[in-house]
């Protein structure tokens, strides 16, 4: 995985990035064990959670690219 965005599935990117679980409970997605985060896109989880995708994907991404 080179990019996140939007559209990426939030358990593809926890299973090549575990460590981006952070991100994820810090704005409210404790769920990220439930079937739903396997093949829910980062779009819809935030559509659901009211969180904000765009920023949440710029996080992941910087997370990535600092390691």
């Amino acid at each position: 995985m080179t990019e996140i965005t939007k559209e990426t599935i939030i358990g593809d990117i926890l299973d090549e990035h575990a460590d981006c679980a952070p991100y994820f409970l810090e704005i409210g997605m404790h769920c990220l064990g439930c079937p739903c985060s396997r093949g829910e896109t980062i779009e819809e989880a935030c559509n659901v959670h009211g969180t904000d995708a765009d920023e949440l994907v710029r996080k992941l991404n910087e997370h990535i690219q600092s390691k």
